[in-house]
């Protein structure tokens, strides 16, 4: 391992010996992460608003569409593992850039034509329906390349052998997700609302007008930080992969990627590797439906929540989320990431609760269809979000610490394919319990999957610490 000096000479990001360099390098880091996160957000909401339009009397096409793009993160995201773990680091995240743009560009063109024509015949309709539903998943596999790579290896090598630089790193970077899932979809609701045809032209034009600063901006940080130039001297002479032959090299590594297909074998070791628990707990908490996603608002609209109201509930929950990037800074600073996961995913279980109850204990009184039943909860759920998001960023750190440098690719991308099956049974409670009046049973069922995270999370202490609390002075001073 280097020494400090040799790492902040080698990667000065954050650091405060070589500030300008500093700047400079996270400067560019950001730009790219931001327009990658921008345009998936942007698309992403945009998308259900232009299927919304196209088909506007079923919710079929819609539910098709993201179940679709969950489901090809199930079952291909182990494959892109593998390719992130293998591959130069430097191509990995321009194909997903590439990949991401053109699927977008494609996707904008084929809702143009489905929105303005509306007399095609109906097999042509759905021929180029089903043609945007395959570029919706190669969208959502090109995002998650990009997002395992950057947040799960990048910012690891980045800021090698300086935990401190590290946690300050997460927190940034979360800031910019957060930002983006607020105001992304906020934008391209407020310009769709006036015209669906400019909402697809300016998803389109956004995406198509970034990709080339988003590809040099991330080059800039991979040549001015040589640790990110994979070293190919620990691959065997005889591993197939070692060979000069370009096209016998991929063959290997496509022929190995497609034995990944469907996650089995990158289960296996996620399974027994010694971040599996505090991975898994954060998995768990997408099993959800209290998150002010599309479940939970339209619950909210048939209580008697207007728009603005759940803008506003929406606004105070994602600067409640914000604040949490600070806060689990401070924790990890002052406690550890490990102790301060505990805290944090304690404070979410105890607000969501305390939601939940007052859920109940108004809506046996006053009906769940209710504007003040539904308050308590959404309170409860915007103050938990402080006690999610910190969770998050002390299981990232813990998971950046763990994982082997040749394995965080496979590993993430495991959590990520658990993360979209467990989003994916959340759509099923909804689906059960469809009536609004029947919300009560999707969120008791949602609270109790986070107890579930926080009791997998409190056996990780466990068997870390030996402990989960401290015991106060006065009672091992007694035991002498």
């Amino acid at each position: 391992m280097n020494d400090l000096s040799t790492m902040e000479i080698v990667s000065p990001t954050l650091s405060s010996v070589n500030p300008a360099v500093s700047r400079k390098l996270t400067i560019f880091l950001f730009v790219s992460h931001f327009l990658s996160t921008w345009n998936s957000r942007l698309f992403e909401m945009g998308a259900v608003l232009f299927i919304a339009a196209i088909y506007p009397e079923t919710l079929l096409p819609v539910s098709i569409y993201a179940l679709a793009r969950s489901g090809a993160a199930v079952v291909f995201s182990a494959a892109i593992g593998i390719c992130i773990d293998t591959f130069d680091r430097l191509i990995i995240v321009r194909i997903s850039i590439i990949g991401q743009r053109l699927a977008v560009a494609g996707s904008c063109g084929l809702f143009l034509v489905l929105y303005t024509e509306s007399q095609l015949p109906l097999k042509v309709q759905n021929g180029l329906f089903a043609i945007n539903v395959l570029l919706a998943c190669v969208e959502k596999l090109c995002s998650i390349m990009n997002l395992v790579s950057i947040e799960r290896d990048w910012a690891v090598v980045i800021t090698q052998n300086n935990l401190s630089i590290r946690q300050t790193l997460n927190a940034r970077l979360r800031r910019i997700d957060l930002f983006c899932k607020l105001m992304g979809p906020l934008g391209i609701s407020l310009v769709n609302g006036g015209s669906t045809t400019v909402a697809i032209w300016l998803t389109l034009g956004f995406s198509c007008a970034s990709a080339g600063v988003e590809y040099f901006t991330i080059a800039r940080v991979y040549y001015m930080v040589p640790a990110l130039d994979r070293n190919p001297t620990f691959v065997s002479t005889e591993d197939p992969l070692a060979t000069s032959d370009v096209r016998r090299k991929f063959r290997v590594l496509l022929r190995r990627s497609m034995l990944h297909v469907f996650p089995s074998r990158s289960f296996s070791f996620y399974l027994h590797h010694k971040a599996f628990l505090p991975s898994f707990s954060l998995t768990l908490l997408y099993f959800t439906v209290l998150s002010f996603s599309g479940q939970m608002i339209t619950y909210l609209l048939a209580a008697g929540y207007t728009s603005i109201d759940v803008g506003i509930a929406r606004t105070m929950s994602t600067i409640f989320e914000l604040s949490a990037t600070w806060i689990a800074r401070q924790l990890q600073h002052r406690i550890g990431s490990v102790r301060g996961g505990i805290w944090s995913v304690s404070w979410q279980t105890v607000f969501l609760i305390a939601g939940l109850a007052w859920f109940v204990s108004y809506g046996q009184s006053q009906g769940y269809q209710n504007v003040t039943t539904a308050s308590g909860l959404v309170a409860g759920v915007i103050l938990s979000r402080v006690g999610l998001w910190s969770f998050d960023l002390c299981t990232q750190n813990i998971v950046q610490d763990e994982v082997e440098e040749n394995q965080r690719g496979a590993f993430s991308t495991v959590e990520a394919a658990l993360q979209n099956l467990f989003e994916l049974l959340s759509y099923v409670t909804t689906i059960v319990f469809s009536r609004a009046d029947q919300f009560l049973w999707p969120s008791v069922i949602s609270a109790g999957v986070t107890y579930t995270a926080g009791g997998c999370y409190a056996l990780f202490i466990q068997r870390r610490r030996g402990h989960l609390l401290h015991r106060p002075p006065c009672l091992r001073r007694s035991r002498r």
